[in-house]
């Protein structure tokens, strides 16, 4: 169902690598309600995916664009003002990778390069973005910028690695910088913290299944899909929640504030 909550608004969707992946989804629905943007990933990314496919579905352009270099960040800005005549009104970062993960390196015994190169593409990259937007004047005022992030950044997961590190820094950006961009500009800066999600990039993290089952079992809920992410993505977007800004944002069924439920009772009570 389409509310047209997007018309007119224009806007860059980091991170769309197959049909699991949220920034996916969430291009999907903003084309739904009426929004357009750019599509970008790493070009690894791209040959990887298939965002081809999500660009021709949605009439999208694709810039290929290394979210760790300032350089392609700013020539991704300019280029999609270009081709969307004028100023954006959304951003979505959902980026985030960490090299530890992926080589089985404990979190007490990383590769500090790999934590390094993790932390740039994951966070970092964050801070990139936003600063390039802001020093290009490249949003709209009540513009709307969001990041995906996890609540490993507040709680421990013991396999979520050094991406839980990252994340924690990627939400303190999200509200240091958010600051600036509302004084200044009149725009907001926000983070989703979802709820495990099966996407190419969860289903790196080891036992990743036995965490989905733990989550949804413990979330009065149950566990937020994908496509709902997308939905409460397009709600930050639109004009509906033009006074929020520098908020994490837990999207996750209610597992944030539980301490425990009755399933997970009867499953040790045994």
């Amino acid at each position: 169902m389409s509310y047209n909550l997007l018309k007119g608004k224009k806007g860059i969707i980091f991170g769309a690598l197959d049909e699991n992946s949220i920034a996916w989804k969430t291009a999907e629905r903003v084309h739904e309600e009426g929004g357009t943007f750019v599509l970008t990933n790493a070009p690894i990314a791209m040959r990887m995916g298939q965002i081809k496919e999500l660009a021709q579905k949605t009439g999208s352009e694709i810039i290929p664009a290394d979210a760790t270099s300032e350089e392609d960040l700013n020539n991704l800005i300019s280029q999609s003002i270009e081709i969307l005549d004028g100023k954006l009104d959304f951003v979505l970062h959902s980026i985030g990778m960490s090299i530890n993960v992926r080589k089985g390196q404990h979190y007490t015994d990383q590769n500090y390069d790999f934590t390094a190169k993790g932390w740039d593409v994951s966070a970092l990259s964050f801070h990139k973005v936003l600063q390039g937007l802001y020093k290009a004047d490249a949003m709209n005022p009540w513009g709307s910028i969001v990041a995906l992030t996890y609540m490993a950044a507040q709680r421990v997961f013991p396999d979520y690695n050094d991406m839980a590190d990252n994340k924690a820094y990627l939400e303190s950006i999200a509200r240091s910088f958010g600051y600036f961009f509302g004084k200044e500009k009149k725009v907001r800066v926000n983070t989703i913290s979802q709820s495990p999600t099966p996407t190419t990039a969860g289903q790196g993290v080891k036992g990743f299944d036995g965490f989905i089952s733990y989550a949804d079992k413990m979330s009065p809920l149950g566990n937020a899909t994908a496509q709902d992410c997308a939905d409460y993505t397009v709600s930050l977007f639109s004009d509906m929640t033009k006074m929020v800004t520098m908020q994490n944002l837990y999207h996750d069924g209610g597992f944030s504030n539980m301490g425990v439920s009755q399933e997970i009772m009867e499953k040790f009570s045994k």
